[in-house]
């Protein structure tokens, strides 16, 4: 269905349960089919920071559930490697939802998992998933310091193990992402718009839009992101391989946009995107997001110091520097490097430390 409804404002509970129903997305389904939300708790933050998604958004989910008679509900998740998906149900407010409602939390880190196969490329994916007859995807619209954006297609990361999220990344990231999507099917998005980082995953740097976007196609929410967070589609490629496996359509001329409480100017929205130069010095090869992404968070505030730019070496990341032997490397995957920082991931402020401590060395 080409279509996107859109809900601008600052109550986020209010926004949720006046888009559900205008669209009214279950109205045929039989009342005792299991329904599984998985929001994004990529990490143990609050909302508030532009990371996670709204915990006001999942309650206005239950509620219009709950008042459609649909009872067989419980919220799914997996934080990325290195966090704790408990710790981020506590932190961000799913503990509360889930007692007020009697809503199961399900930590998918510890679920056994199914092998499926596409295209003659295997993926783990959680069992869970497969107990659910209706799956409702609630991510973020917001940046990634690997893909450019995440959001529809790629929150299903949060459905796989731990071990298989790392294979991702040695796959190439984007290609795997396509074919989970294909493999996985979302009935339902509702994307979190309300403070999104538009350039890190994990948050710290909100920015207010004040926006929920309610679809069905996780190729056209994929592209509405990426044109609110500043990127042409096509630039992602994940977006574009989901595309061409057949898994949703692009936004064109076509998509309605339906404002359900003033109008929309989608060339009004968008984010200016913030030129990172000093990721030159970066040399990532097939590293977990949550690596990365503390480098790349360590990295900017070092920028901001005036640090960056005294790099003679490359710093390294990544899987594939496994058993290599380099100069500065950051991880476990980079123990065989001369100057190494391990961790798995390794905190950002000990990435600072060590590399402050290299540029005062030399």
């Amino acid at each position: 269905m080409d279509r996107l409804y859109i809900a601008n404002g600052n109550n986020p509970l209010r926004m949720t349960l006046d888009l559900l129903k205008r669209a009214d997305p279950l109205r045929s389904k039989d009342k005792n089919i299991a329904i599984g939300i998985k929001p994004n708790l990529v990490c143990a933050s609050p909302a508030s920071e532009g990371a996670t998604t709204h915990p006001e958004i999942v309650e206005g989910i239950i509620i219009y559930l709950h008042d459609n008679g649909f009872k067989n509900i419980r919220i799914i998740e997996s934080s990325w490697v290195g966090d704790s998906t408990k710790r981020a149900f506590k932190v961000c407010g799913y503990e509360e939802i889930s007692e007020k409602y009697n809503i199961p939390l399900v930590d998918l880190k510890d679920d056994p998992y199914i092998a499926k196969s596409y295209k003659g490329t295997e993926l783990k994916i959680c069992r869970t998933v497969y107990d659910i007859d209706y799956l409702i995807n609630v991510p973020v619209i917001k940046g990634h310091c690997q893909t450019g954006i995440t959001c529809a297609l790629k929150n299903l990361k949060g459905l796989i193990p731990d071990s298989e999220k790392r294979r991702f990344h040695t796959m190439g990231l984007h290609k795997p992402i396509a074919y989970l999507n294909a493999l996985i099917r979302q009935d339902l998005i509702i994307a979190d718009g309300i403070c999104p980082d538009p350039y890190f995953e994990e948050g710290g740097r909100p920015t207010a839009l004040n926006r929920i976007a309610l679809g069905y196609d996780p190729v056209l929410m994929d592209c509405y992101a990426a044109q609110v967070l500043g990127y042409e589609p096509d630039r992602i490629k994940y977006i574009k391989l989901a595309r061409d496996e057949g898994i949703g359509r692009p936004l064109s001329q076509d998509t309605e946009i339906i404002s359900i409480y003033d109008s929309h100017e989608m060339n009004g929205s968008r984010i200016m995107q913030k030129d990172k130069k000093y990721l030159k010095i970066v040399d990532e090869a097939d590293a977990c997001s949550a690596c990365y992404s503390n480098l790349v968070s360590a990295l900017e505030k070092l920028n901001e110091m005036g640090i960056t730019d005294r790099f003679a070496d490359q710093i390294c990341i990544g899987q594939a520097f496994r058993g290599y032997k380099g100069t500065i490397g950051i991880g476990d995957c980079t123990s065989c490097f001369e100057k190494h920082l391990p961790g798995c991931p390794p905190e950002t402020e000990d990435i600072i430390k060590f590399l402050q401590e290299l540029t005062s060395n030399d």
